[in-house]
Parts: structure tokens; sequence; C-alpha cells
């Protein structure tokens, strides 16, 4: 089947349309490129929330229990969950296909699992193009799930609109937690397995973290839960909602679709400007010689770097 007839039944609400579509996106750069173009004019209506955290904090049972409160609501939801891949065999678990089974057959839910694929920042290299695959599907809210993230993998804050920070007790040091770059870029803290001890300790550190903070617009909930048993999802989803409702009516919703464009175009363009660079360094055959100059201390990296320049611009 042509993408043009895959398109044009996605669009009619056919999820294994959809799903190929997402294949292609995977593994073909020159398909995902016109795929992209033709469903452009569908897309920018989902809610795009991302679920993150370190590992260990829940995220995959949380991302069940909001699914399931927003499909009662009657809403359509799609999830690409983000797995991490084996560094030895380069395959991926893809556990969370297995934790959502019973809503893999709902009409109203699109699962995928996505793997890294050595790709680093807590997301996969064709999260983007799924997501705007299932935002053109007519998805209400499309719900990213990352792979654990450390200090440094906050890709998701590129893409989603509202991102929520999954923590729990008891992972040690919790103030080297709270100094962490992913600790920046939550707009809402949800407190996972708040029956254990210690909860109400890291709800209260991370308020202290808040309040430290001088520069915020608005000071993001903490909410506490226990998604294994369904408690306090309902405070979520309202959260969740109310954070929309202030992107919108305080005009950060189009600034940070605008902020998150202007990334997604630079590094397209980076992409193929590093493209170009490699094919003109092999095909001259220059780098290893240039490379051996700057070892003999005959030339410096920016003189190497200029003369490429002026080749490429001639």
């Amino acid at each position: 089947m042509s993408y043009m007839k895959l398109i044009e039944s996605m669009l009619a609400g056919q999820k294994r349309a959809c799903a190929k579509l997402i294949t292609a996106v995977e593994n073909d750069p020159k398909e995902a490129e016109k795929i992209i173009r033709e469903i452009h004019q569908y897309t920018g209506n989902a809610h795009i929330i991302g679920i993150t955290g370190p590992p260990g904090a829940g995220k995959s049972t949380l991302t069940d229990k909001v699914v399931k409160a927003l499909v009662n609501e009657g809403k359509r939801v799609g999830v690409i969950a983000i797995d991490p891949t084996s560094p030895y065999s380069g395959g991926s678990i893809l556990g969370d296909r297995i934790r959502m089974q019973d809503l893999a057959l709902n009409p109203n839910v699109f699962i995928r699992s996505m793997g890294t694929r050595g790709y680093l920042g807590g997301l996969s290299k064709y999260t983007k193009n799924a997501l705007k695959i299932l935002d053109a599907a007519s998805y209400d809210y499309i719900i990213i799930e990352t792979v654990g993230v450390g200090q440094s993998e906050v890709d998701i804050v590129k893409i989603a609109d509202t991102i929520i920070m999954v923590m729990v007790p008891g992972l040690g040091d919790d103030i080297q937690s709270i100094k962490a770059g992913i600790m920046e870029i939550g707009d809402i803290f949800a407190v996972n397995k708040s029956d254990l001890f210690g909860a109400d300790r890291t709800a209260t550190e991370i308020n202290m973290m808040l309040d430290l903070t001088m520069d915020m617009d608005r000071r993001p909930p903490v909410v506490k839960v226990v998604a294994v048993k369904n408690e306090g999802i309902g405070n979520l989803i309202k959260e969740i909602k109310d954070h929309m409702d202030y992107l919108k009516e305080s005009g950060k919703f189009t600034e940070r679709r605008k902020n998150n464009l202007k990334l997604e175009v630079v590094e397209l363009i980076e992409e193929e400007l590093r493209k170009i660079v490699i094919s003109h360094t092999d095909k001259e055959e220059r780098i290893d010689e240039e490379v051996i100059e700057i070892l003999n201390k005959n030339k410096n990296i920016y003189e190497v770097r200029d003369e490429f320049l002026r080749a490429l611009s001639s």
C-alpha cells in the first residue's frame, strides 16, 4: 500500500495504517520526509504530555492509569513509550507494551513502544515523527513516556506541552535528586508510591526547591499519587488540564510551540549540513592529512575548519 493510501486510512481512523506509517518513518528517512510533508496540515491539535523521571519511579504504571482516566472521559489517547536499546544486541524489551496489554485493544488508544537505538536524551530519534502521525490521526492527548533519565537527558522539553516529573521516596540522596537537571523541566511533580515511608519528606523537599526558584511565572504543583492503587490520578488529571489552560491564557502555549519548532528546524538544517561536510571531506580525502598537520602543530583546528568552509562555499 502506498503511503498516500496509508495516510487516507489513518485520517479515517484506522489504527493499523497509523502503525504502518510510524514504521515507515522509523525505517526510511526519505519516506519519512514525504509522509511528514503530507500530514503537516493536520497536526498541532493534540495536548502532548511528557512523563519522565528516574528509573524505578513507576512511570509506566502511572502512564497506564492516566490513559485509562482520559479514555473514561471519552478522549482518544496515543502513547509513545521509549525503551532503552541494548548496546550489545541492539534489541529492546519494549516492556511498556506488555504492561499496557489491557489498553491495546481499546479503539480509542494507540500504543507504540520505540527503542532508543543508541539515541541519547531519553527519547528515540524518531519520536518527533511518530508524534506528528498520532497528532494528525486526531488523538486528543499524546503521552510520551521517556526512558529512565539522568541529569542531562531532558529532550522531552523540546516536544511536550506539559511535562510530568515522576519522583519516588527512597531513591537515595534526595538533595542530589533535587539538584539534578531533570528537576528544572517539570510542569507538574508527581510523587509516586506515596504510601511508602519518606513520601512526605520527598514532597516537602520538592516544594522547598520550588520555593527557592525565584524566576517562575507558575509554581509547578506537587501531587502525591499511588499509581498501582489508582490513588491521586484524578488530581493529576486536573493539574494537567489546568496547566494547559494556563499555557493558553498566558500565551505561553504558542511561545512553547514556536520555540520547539525552531529547535527542530535548526536540527534538520544541522543534519543536512553535517551530511554535506562529511561528503565533502570524504570526497577530497583531505581530512586525514589535515589531522596529521594539526598533530604536528603545523596547523590548528580553526585553520583547518576555515579551509574546509572556504572550499565548501567556493
